[in-house]
């Protein structure tokens, strides 16, 4: 398998592997393959109990909590680290075939459970980082089995990172969370929360069967999947046939799909266009007589403000090394916002926003600020909004 391989301590990893190997046998898996503690990340391959055949490649560090000088004292962390700190970036694997699903996460093995954070938010990696978490949830993960949770955290440049979804589990919920993984690959936060928090309904969903060798799904779960996402059978099939939209379909791809086909129903509407280019805005729409408009299509967040507002993180996931605003949008870039309610709503409703009437950001000039409120400037009619942006 072509990925990079990391010689660790053979005694000092054991714990790690004997947990995970511990918490699949006690989800009822049968444990077929897997590699030596020396060799790290653990690459594991078992049976499910409903015969599922399933691989994992597993970045697994030991989680504690241990009083540290100027952190508080409810802190728990995992270190990731295999070898010596370096300033090198290190990819987080993922495999092309979707045969493995790459974990990311820390382990207690004396108290007996698990923390995971999302690997394709944190690919690349340095080594020598450490990933927080507090009191309060380790004590909702060992009460319930099953929890997640929203983390942000602050750059070394002082400035926010996007929120990301954390999960954590006792060992009899690790094939939950292998499943949740899996499925979870590339979502945006608010979908991942959501899927989270649904996962024991939907871990019992499959896209295919292993005694199936066709790529598609079975006329059951077909239906489930059309009335989850409230597309025809055969939008889901064309979705499933089509490799572009299918690297992007946790990304976004239905959402976006909801938001064309109701806008190109609005009157006055001559063009409704879903773009697919990298660093582009995500549909472009032309209202008779006036200029093509441009817009961002956002998921928001699952959970709310305190006062039950609904919350949008508009970032973008990377910065670039010689600009860390560069994380942040321009008010060029679009002329206006769609917030797909979704991830809490479980509809595909929108509001929509001009550009111009969002907040600045408060430390870089010239971006929009990453905490959105969907307040009073947001409207659940596109149309008047439309129609001020190509009057400006």
């Amino acid at each position: 398998m072509d990925y990079r391989k990391y010689s660790v301590s053979r005694r000092d990893k054991q714990p790690l592997l004997d947990f995970i190997l511990g918490a699949l046998r006690s989800s009822g898996c049968r444990v077929l393959c897997h590699s030596d503690a020396a060799e790290a990340p653990f690459r594991v391959t078992f049976e499910a109990p409903d015969g599922e055949r399933i691989g994992i490649v597993a970045y697994a560090f030991f989680a504690n909590r241990r009083i540290t000088r100027n952190r508080p004292e409810d802190e728990h962390r995992f270190q990731v680290k295999y070898g010596p700190k370096t300033s090198e970036l290190h990819p987080l694997w993922q495999d092309p075939f979707d045969l493995y699903t790459t974990l990311f996460l820390g382990i207690n093995p004396e108290q007996g459970f698990f923390v995971a954070a999302d690997p394709v938010l944190h690919s690349p990696t340095r080594f020598f980082i450490s990933v927080e978490f507090k009191d309060e949830q380790v004590h909702e993960v060992l009460n319930s089995g099953w929890h997640a949770w929203e983390r942000q955290k602050r750059s070394q440049s002082g400035l926010e990172e996007p929120v990301e979804i954390m999960v954590g589990g006792v060992p009899e919920s690790f094939l939950r969370y292998v499943r949740f993984e899996r499925a979870a690959k590339g979502l945006d936060t608010g979908h991942r929360s959501l899927l989270a928090d649904k996962v024991a309904e939907l871990e019992q969903i499959r896209i295919s069967s292993p005694d199936d060798a066709k790529p598609f799904a079975h006329a059951a779960d077909l239906h489930h999947l059309a009335a989850e996402f409230q597309l025809s059978q055969t939008e889901i099939l064309d979705l499933l046939q089509s490799a572009p939209r299918l690297k992007m379909a946790g990304r976004g791809w239905v959402a976006e799909a909801h938001l064309v086909r109701q806008l190109a129903e609005l009157p006055r509407v001559t063009d409704c266009t879903r773009l697919e280019e990298d660093g582009r805005p995500d549909v472009r729409i032309v209202l008779r007589g006036c200029r093509p408009l441009y817009i961002e299509c956002k998921n928001i967040l699952r959970a709310t403000y305190a006062d039950g507002t609904c919350r949008l993180d508009f970032q973008r996931t990377r910065a670039s090394k010689a600009d860390p605003c560069s994380r942040y949008y321009a008010p060029t870039e679009f002329d206006l916002v769609a917030a797909c309610l979704h991830p809490r709503a479980e509809r595909w409703e929108f509001r929509y926003a001009l550009t111009a009437d969002l907040d600045p950001h408060d430390k870089c000039k010239g971006r929009l600020s990453n905490r959105v409120r969907l307040d009073e400037r947001w409207s659940i009619d596109p149309l008047p909004v439309l129609t001020r942006a190509s009057s400006q």
